[in-house]
Protein backbone atom coordinates (compact mmCIF):
# COMPACT_ATOMS: atom_id res chain seq x y z
CA UNK A 1 0.00 0.00 0.00
CA UNK A 2 1.15 3.54 -0.78
CA UNK A 3 2.07 5.94 2.00
CA UNK A 4 -0.64 8.51 2.62
CA UNK A 5 0.52 11.76 1.06
CA UNK A 6 -0.23 15.29 2.24
CA UNK A 7 -1.88 15.94 -1.14
CA UNK A 8 -4.32 13.07 -0.57
CA UNK A 9 -5.04 14.30 2.94
CA UNK A 10 -5.93 17.75 1.56
CA UNK A 11 -8.06 16.27 -1.23
CA UNK A 12 -9.87 14.24 1.41
CA UNK A 13 -10.41 17.30 3.61
CA UNK A 14 -11.92 19.30 0.75
CA UNK A 15 -14.77 16.78 0.59
CA UNK A 16 -16.22 17.87 3.91
CA UNK A 17 -17.99 20.62 1.95
CA UNK A 18 -21.25 18.87 2.86
CA UNK A 19 -20.80 20.68 6.21
CA UNK A 20 -22.30 23.63 4.34
CA UNK A 21 -25.70 21.93 3.98
CA UNK A 22 -25.43 20.98 7.65
CA UNK A 23 -25.08 24.66 8.47
CA UNK A 24 -27.86 25.63 6.06
CA UNK A 25 -30.23 23.30 7.84
CA UNK A 26 -29.16 24.40 11.31
CA UNK A 27 -29.26 28.14 10.63
CA UNK A 28 -31.73 28.80 7.80
CA UNK A 29 -34.55 26.21 7.74
CA UNK A 30 -36.20 27.41 10.94
CA UNK A 31 -35.38 31.03 10.03
CA UNK A 32 -37.12 30.54 6.65
CA UNK A 33 -40.24 28.79 7.96
CA UNK A 34 -40.53 30.80 11.22
CA UNK A 35 -38.74 34.10 10.50
CA UNK A 36 -37.98 36.95 12.94
CA UNK A 37 -40.42 39.84 12.90
CA UNK A 38 -38.13 42.22 10.99
CA UNK A 39 -36.71 39.67 8.53
CA UNK A 40 -38.84 40.61 5.51
CA UNK A 41 -40.34 37.10 5.39
CA UNK A 42 -43.70 35.79 6.51
CA UNK A 43 -44.22 32.64 8.65
CA UNK A 44 -45.04 29.70 6.39
CA UNK A 45 -46.83 27.51 8.93
CA UNK A 46 -47.41 27.09 12.66
CA UNK A 47 -44.42 26.09 14.86
CA UNK A 48 -45.99 22.78 15.91
CA UNK A 49 -46.31 21.65 12.28
CA UNK A 50 -42.72 22.66 11.51
CA UNK A 51 -41.54 20.62 14.49
CA UNK A 52 -43.71 17.64 13.61
CA UNK A 53 -42.74 17.57 9.93
CA UNK A 54 -39.02 17.71 10.65
CA UNK A 55 -39.35 15.23 13.50
CA UNK A 56 -41.00 12.70 11.19
CA UNK A 57 -38.34 13.19 8.53
CA UNK A 58 -35.66 12.76 11.17
CA UNK A 59 -37.20 9.49 12.33
CA UNK A 60 -37.16 8.20 8.75
CA UNK A 61 -33.55 9.23 8.38
CA UNK A 62 -32.32 7.83 11.69
CA UNK A 63 -33.10 4.32 10.46
CA UNK A 64 -30.76 4.77 7.50
CA UNK A 65 -27.65 5.82 9.46
CA UNK A 66 -26.43 2.45 10.77
CA UNK A 67 -27.81 0.75 7.64
CA UNK A 68 -25.73 2.90 5.28
CA UNK A 69 -22.65 2.39 7.46
CA UNK A 70 -23.23 -1.36 7.43
CA UNK A 71 -23.73 -1.44 3.65
CA UNK A 72 -20.52 0.49 3.05
CA UNK A 73 -18.68 -2.01 5.30
CA UNK A 74 -20.08 -4.89 3.24
CA UNK A 75 -19.55 -3.22 -0.15
CA UNK A 76 -16.45 -3.48 -2.29
CA UNK A 77 -15.58 -2.33 -5.81
CA UNK A 78 -12.61 -1.27 -7.89
CA UNK A 79 -13.20 2.28 -6.57
CA UNK A 80 -13.25 1.17 -2.92
CA UNK A 81 -15.87 0.74 -0.19
CA UNK A 82 -16.65 4.39 0.63
CA UNK A 83 -16.06 6.59 -2.45
CA UNK A 84 -18.96 5.14 -4.53
CA UNK A 85 -21.49 6.12 -1.86
CA UNK A 86 -20.20 9.70 -1.81
CA UNK A 87 -20.38 9.88 -5.62
CA UNK A 88 -23.98 8.63 -5.76
CA UNK A 89 -25.29 10.81 -2.94
CA UNK A 90 -23.83 14.23 -3.76
CA UNK A 91 -26.23 15.61 -6.41
CA UNK A 92 -29.45 14.42 -4.69
CA UNK A 93 -28.19 15.93 -1.42
CA UNK A 94 -27.83 19.44 -2.86
CA UNK A 95 -31.09 19.22 -4.84
CA UNK A 96 -33.10 18.40 -1.74
CA UNK A 97 -31.28 21.14 0.18
CA UNK A 98 -32.48 23.66 -2.39
CA UNK A 99 -35.98 22.14 -2.35
CA UNK A 100 -36.44 23.20 1.30
CA UNK A 101 -36.68 26.80 0.10
CA UNK A 102 -39.31 26.19 -2.59
CA UNK A 103 -42.17 24.83 -0.46
CA UNK A 104 -45.67 24.15 -1.70
CA UNK A 105 -47.86 26.91 -0.31
CA UNK A 106 -51.30 26.04 -1.69
CA UNK A 107 -52.35 24.99 1.82
CA UNK A 108 -50.78 24.39 5.21
CA UNK A 109 -51.41 20.66 4.79
CA UNK A 110 -49.56 20.62 1.45
CA UNK A 111 -46.63 22.50 3.00
CA UNK A 112 -46.59 20.07 5.90
CA UNK A 113 -46.40 16.96 3.70
CA UNK A 114 -43.89 18.63 1.39
CA UNK A 115 -41.59 19.40 4.31
CA UNK A 116 -41.82 15.78 5.53
CA UNK A 117 -40.87 14.42 2.09
CA UNK A 118 -38.05 16.86 1.37
CA UNK A 119 -36.68 16.54 4.89
CA UNK A 120 -36.67 12.74 4.71
CA UNK A 121 -34.83 12.74 1.38
CA UNK A 122 -32.37 15.40 2.52
CA UNK A 123 -31.40 13.50 5.65
CA UNK A 124 -31.17 10.17 3.83
CA UNK A 125 -28.74 11.46 1.20
CA UNK A 126 -26.83 13.36 3.89
CA UNK A 127 -26.21 9.97 5.49
CA UNK A 128 -25.27 8.32 2.20
CA UNK A 129 -22.59 10.99 1.75
CA UNK A 130 -21.51 11.66 5.34
CA UNK A 131 -21.12 8.22 6.95
CA UNK A 132 -18.87 6.75 4.20
CA UNK A 133 -16.92 10.02 3.95
CA UNK A 134 -16.02 9.89 7.65
CA UNK A 135 -15.31 6.16 7.49
CA UNK A 136 -12.58 6.96 4.94
CA UNK A 137 -10.38 8.17 7.83
CA UNK A 138 -9.73 4.72 9.34
CA UNK A 139 -10.09 3.18 5.86
CA UNK A 140 -7.10 4.93 4.27
CA UNK A 141 -5.33 6.01 7.48
CA UNK A 142 -3.44 2.97 8.73
CA UNK A 143 -1.69 4.56 11.71
CA UNK A 144 -2.73 6.85 14.56
CA UNK A 145 -0.66 9.65 13.04
CA UNK A 146 -2.28 9.27 9.61
CA UNK A 147 -5.77 9.19 11.13
CA UNK A 148 -5.00 12.26 13.21
CA UNK A 149 -3.69 14.08 10.12
CA UNK A 150 -6.82 13.18 8.14
CA UNK A 151 -9.03 14.29 11.03
CA UNK A 152 -7.07 17.52 11.28
CA UNK A 153 -7.43 18.33 7.58
CA UNK A 154 -11.12 17.46 7.74
CA UNK A 155 -11.49 19.73 10.76
CA UNK A 156 -9.63 22.57 9.04
CA UNK A 157 -11.87 22.45 5.98
CA UNK A 158 -15.01 21.86 8.04
CA UNK A 159 -14.17 25.04 9.90
CA UNK A 160 -13.61 26.87 6.61
CA UNK A 161 -16.83 25.59 5.04
CA UNK A 162 -18.92 26.22 8.16
CA UNK A 163 -17.46 29.71 8.43
CA UNK A 164 -18.33 30.34 4.77
CA UNK A 165 -21.87 29.12 5.39
CA UNK A 166 -22.23 31.43 8.40
CA UNK A 167 -20.30 34.47 7.24
CA UNK A 168 -21.27 35.12 3.61
CA UNK A 169 -25.06 34.42 3.55
CA UNK A 170 -25.96 37.90 4.77
CA UNK A 171 -23.88 39.54 2.06
CA UNK A 172 -25.15 37.11 -0.61
CA UNK A 173 -28.78 37.72 0.34
CA UNK A 174 -28.29 41.49 0.08
CA UNK A 175 -26.39 41.32 -3.22
CA UNK A 176 -28.58 38.71 -4.94
CA UNK A 177 -31.91 39.81 -3.50
CA UNK A 178 -31.44 43.59 -3.91
CA UNK A 179 -34.21 44.16 -1.37
CA UNK A 180 -36.15 40.95 -2.15
CA UNK A 181 -35.35 38.76 0.86
CA UNK A 182 -37.02 35.62 -0.51
CA UNK A 183 -35.16 35.78 -3.83
CA UNK A 184 -31.93 36.61 -1.98
CA UNK A 185 -32.18 33.61 0.35
CA UNK A 186 -32.88 31.22 -2.53
CA UNK A 187 -29.95 32.60 -4.52
CA UNK A 188 -27.70 32.29 -1.48
CA UNK A 189 -28.67 28.64 -0.96
CA UNK A 190 -28.03 27.71 -4.60
CA UNK A 191 -24.65 29.47 -4.55
CA UNK A 192 -23.55 27.58 -1.45
CA UNK A 193 -24.75 24.26 -2.89
CA UNK A 194 -22.45 24.73 -5.90
CA UNK A 195 -19.52 24.89 -3.47
CA UNK A 196 -20.76 21.65 -1.85
CA UNK A 197 -20.70 19.80 -5.18
CA UNK A 198 -17.22 21.03 -6.10
CA UNK A 199 -15.76 19.96 -2.75
CA UNK A 200 -17.31 16.49 -2.69
CA UNK A 201 -16.39 15.69 -6.28
CA UNK A 202 -12.83 16.80 -5.53
CA UNK A 203 -12.64 13.95 -3.00
CA UNK A 204 -14.49 11.49 -5.26
CA UNK A 205 -12.09 11.98 -8.17
CA UNK A 206 -8.97 12.93 -6.20
CA UNK A 207 -8.76 10.24 -3.49
CA UNK A 208 -7.82 6.83 -4.91
CA UNK A 209 -9.18 4.77 -2.05
CA UNK A 210 -7.86 1.43 -3.32
CA UNK A 211 -4.30 2.73 -3.43
CA UNK A 212 -4.31 3.26 0.34
CA UNK A 213 -6.61 0.52 1.61
CA UNK A 214 -6.56 -3.24 1.34
CA UNK A 215 -9.52 -3.67 3.68
CA UNK A 216 -11.89 -6.47 2.74
CA UNK A 217 -15.65 -6.31 3.06
CA UNK A 218 -16.91 -7.26 6.51
CA UNK A 219 -18.29 -10.80 6.82
CA UNK A 220 -20.32 -10.11 10.00
CA UNK A 221 -24.09 -9.81 9.67
CA UNK A 222 -25.92 -6.73 10.90
CA UNK A 223 -26.91 -8.22 14.26
CA UNK A 224 -23.38 -9.41 15.07
CA UNK A 225 -21.92 -6.10 13.93
CA UNK A 226 -24.15 -4.15 16.30
CA UNK A 227 -23.22 -6.48 19.17
CA UNK A 228 -19.53 -5.90 18.52
CA UNK A 229 -19.70 -2.10 18.58
CA UNK A 230 -22.08 -1.83 21.52
CA UNK A 231 -19.75 -3.81 23.79
CA UNK A 232 -17.28 -0.92 23.77
CA UNK A 233 -18.06 1.34 26.78
CA UNK A 234 -15.96 4.20 25.45
CA UNK A 235 -18.06 4.17 22.30
CA UNK A 236 -21.25 4.52 24.37
CA UNK A 237 -19.87 7.37 26.50
CA UNK A 238 -18.60 9.10 23.37
CA UNK A 239 -21.97 8.82 21.61
CA UNK A 240 -23.99 10.36 24.44
CA UNK A 241 -21.39 13.06 25.04
CA UNK A 242 -21.59 13.85 21.32
CA UNK A 243 -25.40 13.80 21.36
CA UNK A 244 -25.82 16.35 24.14
CA UNK A 245 -23.01 18.57 22.86
CA UNK A 246 -24.56 18.87 19.42
CA UNK A 247 -28.06 19.50 20.76
CA UNK A 248 -26.59 22.45 22.62
CA UNK A 249 -24.43 23.55 19.69
CA UNK A 250 -27.31 23.25 17.19
CA UNK A 251 -29.51 25.37 19.43
CA UNK A 252 -26.74 27.92 19.74
CA UNK A 253 -26.14 28.11 15.99
CA UNK A 254 -29.83 28.41 15.21
CA UNK A 255 -30.42 31.33 17.59
CA UNK A 256 -27.41 33.43 16.57
CA UNK A 257 -29.51 35.23 13.96
CA UNK A 258 -32.19 35.93 16.54
CA UNK A 259 -29.67 37.29 19.05
CA UNK A 260 -28.10 39.60 16.49
CA UNK A 261 -31.39 40.96 15.13
CA UNK A 262 -33.86 40.80 18.02
CA UNK A 263 -31.68 41.10 21.14
CA UNK A 264 -28.75 43.20 19.92
CA UNK A 265 -30.86 45.21 17.44
CA UNK A 266 -28.55 44.96 14.41
CA UNK A 267 -29.37 44.25 10.76
CA UNK A 268 -28.57 41.21 8.61
CA UNK A 269 -25.05 42.41 7.82
CA UNK A 270 -24.21 42.04 11.52
CA UNK A 271 -25.03 38.32 11.25
CA UNK A 272 -22.00 38.06 8.99
CA UNK A 273 -19.88 39.99 11.50
CA UNK A 274 -20.96 37.79 14.42
CA UNK A 275 -20.21 34.59 12.49
CA UNK A 276 -16.85 35.94 11.33
CA UNK A 277 -15.88 36.75 14.92
CA UNK A 278 -16.93 33.35 16.25
CA UNK A 279 -15.19 31.31 13.56
CA UNK A 280 -12.21 33.63 13.33
CA UNK A 281 -11.53 33.04 17.02
CA UNK A 282 -12.09 29.34 16.53
CA UNK A 283 -9.59 29.28 13.68
CA UNK A 284 -6.97 30.98 15.84
CA UNK A 285 -7.47 28.32 18.52
CA UNK A 286 -7.35 25.39 16.13
CA UNK A 287 -3.61 24.75 16.28
CA UNK A 288 -3.27 25.26 20.07
CA UNK A 289 -6.16 22.83 20.62
CA UNK A 290 -4.46 20.27 18.39
CA UNK A 291 -1.17 20.62 20.31
CA UNK A 292 -2.89 20.39 23.71
CA UNK A 293 -4.77 17.28 22.58
CA UNK A 294 -1.52 15.55 21.65
CA UNK A 295 -0.09 16.35 25.08
CA UNK A 296 -3.08 15.73 27.34
CA UNK A 297 -5.40 13.52 25.28
CA UNK A 298 -8.89 14.25 24.00
CA UNK A 299 -10.84 13.80 27.24
CA UNK A 300 -9.17 16.45 29.38
CA UNK A 301 -9.21 19.12 26.66
CA UNK A 302 -12.83 18.31 25.79
CA UNK A 303 -13.87 18.80 29.42
CA UNK A 304 -12.21 22.22 29.49
CA UNK A 305 -13.94 23.13 26.23
CA UNK A 306 -17.35 22.16 27.60
CA UNK A 307 -16.71 24.09 30.83
CA UNK A 308 -15.97 27.23 28.82
CA UNK A 309 -19.09 26.74 26.70
CA UNK A 310 -21.23 26.44 29.81
CA UNK A 311 -19.84 29.70 31.23
CA UNK A 312 -19.91 31.75 28.02
CA UNK A 313 -23.37 30.58 26.92
CA UNK A 314 -24.72 31.42 30.39
CA UNK A 315 -23.33 34.92 29.90
CA UNK A 316 -25.16 35.06 26.55
CA UNK A 317 -28.41 34.54 28.49
CA UNK A 318 -27.65 37.80 30.34
CA UNK A 319 -27.12 39.86 27.18
CA UNK A 320 -29.34 42.94 27.12
CA UNK A 321 -30.13 42.68 30.84
CA UNK A 322 -27.11 42.29 33.13
CA UNK A 323 -24.71 42.71 30.19
CA UNK A 324 -24.83 45.46 27.52
CA UNK A 325 -25.86 44.25 24.04
CA UNK A 326 -22.60 45.42 22.46
CA UNK A 327 -20.83 42.79 24.58
CA UNK A 328 -22.54 40.16 22.39
CA UNK A 329 -19.75 40.24 19.82
CA UNK A 330 -17.16 39.59 22.54
CA UNK A 331 -19.23 36.62 23.73
CA UNK A 332 -19.33 35.17 20.22
CA UNK A 333 -15.52 35.43 20.17
CA UNK A 334 -15.23 33.64 23.52
CA UNK A 335 -17.60 30.89 22.40
CA UNK A 336 -15.39 30.32 19.36
CA UNK A 337 -12.45 29.24 21.57
CA UNK A 338 -13.89 25.89 22.79
CA UNK A 339 -15.77 25.24 19.52
CA UNK A 340 -12.39 24.65 17.80
CA UNK A 341 -11.97 21.40 19.71
CA UNK A 342 -15.43 20.29 20.78
CA UNK A 343 -17.11 21.06 17.48
CA UNK A 344 -14.39 20.30 14.93
CA UNK A 345 -11.24 18.43 15.96
CA UNK A 346 -12.48 15.85 18.43
CA UNK A 347 -15.49 14.09 16.81
CA UNK A 348 -13.73 12.59 13.73
CA UNK A 349 -10.44 11.97 15.56
CA UNK A 350 -11.96 10.29 18.62
CA UNK A 351 -14.31 8.05 16.65
CA UNK A 352 -11.58 7.07 14.18
CA UNK A 353 -9.51 5.74 17.07
CA UNK A 354 -12.50 4.00 18.66
CA UNK A 355 -13.51 2.45 15.31
CA UNK A 356 -9.96 1.27 14.59
CA UNK A 357 -9.70 -0.34 18.03
CA UNK A 358 -13.06 -2.09 17.61
CA UNK A 359 -12.09 -3.38 14.16
CA UNK A 360 -8.70 -4.58 15.41
CA UNK A 361 -10.13 -6.43 18.42
CA UNK A 362 -13.02 -8.00 16.47
CA UNK A 363 -11.18 -8.83 13.24
CA UNK A 364 -13.95 -7.15 11.22
CA UNK A 365 -13.48 -3.84 9.38
CA UNK A 366 -16.70 -2.20 10.58
CA UNK A 367 -15.71 1.46 10.94
CA UNK A 368 -18.59 2.39 8.62
CA UNK A 369 -21.13 1.17 11.15
CA UNK A 370 -19.39 3.20 13.89
CA UNK A 371 -19.75 6.37 11.84
CA UNK A 372 -23.27 5.36 10.82
CA UNK A 373 -24.28 5.05 14.47
CA UNK A 374 -22.62 8.40 15.13
CA UNK A 375 -24.76 9.79 12.32
CA UNK A 376 -27.83 8.37 14.08
CA UNK A 377 -26.91 10.29 17.23
CA UNK A 378 -26.12 13.47 15.30
CA UNK A 379 -29.52 13.27 13.59
CA UNK A 380 -31.12 12.67 16.97
CA UNK A 381 -29.44 15.88 18.15
CA UNK A 382 -30.92 17.76 15.20
CA UNK A 383 -34.30 16.17 15.87
CA UNK A 384 -34.34 17.30 19.49
CA UNK A 385 -33.24 20.80 18.48
CA UNK A 386 -35.77 21.24 15.72
CA UNK A 387 -38.61 19.97 17.92
CA UNK A 388 -37.71 22.14 20.90
CA UNK A 389 -36.64 25.41 19.29
CA UNK A 390 -39.87 26.48 17.52
CA UNK A 391 -41.75 25.94 20.78
CA UNK A 392 -39.17 27.65 22.98
CA UNK A 393 -38.72 30.65 20.68
CA UNK A 394 -42.40 31.68 20.72
CA UNK A 395 -42.66 31.38 24.50
CA UNK A 396 -42.99 34.72 26.30
CA UNK A 397 -44.87 36.80 28.86
CA UNK A 398 -48.06 36.75 26.79
CA UNK A 399 -47.64 33.20 25.46
CA UNK A 400 -47.94 30.25 27.83
CA UNK A 401 -46.51 26.81 27.18
CA UNK A 402 -49.75 25.41 25.69
CA UNK A 403 -50.02 28.30 23.25
CA UNK A 404 -46.39 27.77 22.28
CA UNK A 405 -47.03 24.07 21.60
CA UNK A 406 -50.26 24.58 19.67
CA UNK A 407 -50.76 26.66 16.54
CA UNK A 408 -51.77 29.76 18.48
CA UNK A 409 -48.37 31.49 18.48
CA UNK A 410 -46.04 32.29 15.58
CA UNK A 411 -44.12 35.37 16.80
CA UNK A 412 -40.61 34.88 18.18
CA UNK A 413 -40.34 36.38 21.70
CA UNK A 414 -37.22 37.74 23.39
CA UNK A 415 -37.85 35.56 26.42
CA UNK A 416 -37.94 32.57 24.11
CA UNK A 417 -34.54 33.49 22.66
CA UNK A 418 -33.02 33.65 26.15
CA UNK A 419 -34.60 30.32 27.09
CA UNK A 420 -33.17 28.73 23.94
CA UNK A 421 -29.67 29.84 25.02
CA UNK A 422 -30.30 28.46 28.50
CA UNK A 423 -31.26 25.11 26.95
CA UNK A 424 -27.81 25.00 25.34
CA UNK A 425 -26.21 25.45 28.76
CA UNK A 426 -28.14 22.47 30.11
CA UNK A 427 -27.16 20.23 27.19
CA UNK A 428 -23.48 21.23 27.42
CA UNK A 429 -23.58 20.22 31.10
CA UNK A 430 -25.05 16.81 30.21
CA UNK A 431 -22.35 16.35 27.58
CA UNK A 432 -19.70 17.12 30.22
CA UNK A 433 -20.98 14.27 32.40
CA UNK A 434 -20.61 11.65 29.66
CA UNK A 435 -17.22 12.85 28.43
CA UNK A 436 -16.08 12.75 32.05
CA UNK A 437 -16.69 8.97 31.97
CA UNK A 438 -14.84 8.59 28.67
CA UNK A 439 -11.25 7.31 28.97
CA UNK A 440 -8.49 7.98 26.46
CA UNK A 441 -6.93 4.68 25.47
CA UNK A 442 -3.53 6.32 25.07
CA UNK A 443 -1.85 9.64 24.57
CA UNK A 444 -1.59 10.69 20.92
Amino acid sequence: MKRLTTKTQILYGLGVSYAIVDQIFAQWILYFYLPPENSGLKPIMAPIFISLALAISRLVDMITDPVVGYLSDKYDSKYGRRIPFIAVGTIPLVLFTIAFFYPLTSSERATFYYLIFVGSMFFTFYTIVGAPYNALIPEIGRTTEERLNLSTWQSIFRLVYTAIAMIIPGALIAKIGKGDTLFGIRGMIISLCIVVVIGLFTTVFGVKEKEYSSAEASSANFKDTMKIVMKNKNFIYYLFGLLFFFIGFNNLRAIMNYFVEDIMGYGKSAITMAAAILFGTSALCFYPTNVLSKKYGYRKVMLYCLSMLIVFTTMLCLLGTALPTKFGFALFALIGIPIAGAGFIFPPAMLSEIGSEISKSSGQRIEGVCFGIQGFFLKMAFLVSIVLLPIILVYGEDVNIMQAITSGATKVEKMGIYLAALSSVIFFALSFLFYYKYQDSKKI
